[in-house]
């Protein structure tokens, strides 16, 4: 969950719809497993960037992007 006032902005470059899907990703070889980064997507770019990090070993979690007030 991210609170209302967040930019939900997709994080893929360039985009600017609104985001549904929240990726949440570390990169092991820098970070242990309590720091996590959150990407938001919109549809049409959730799978690009969830393969973005997967190729590359990220360990992530995929959700739908639940916002609270």
């Amino acid at each position: 969950m991210i609170g209302d006032d967040v930019d939900r902005t997709c994080s893929r470059a360039g985009c600017r719809a609104q985001a549904s899907w929240r990726i949440d990703w570390r990169n092991p070889r820098i970070h242990g497993p309590e720091r996590r980064k959150t990407w938001v997507a919109c549809d049409e770019h959730v799978d690009y960037l969830r393969s973005f990090l997967a190729a590359r070993d990220f360990p992530l979690e995929v959700a739908a992007l639940e916002v609270v007030s």
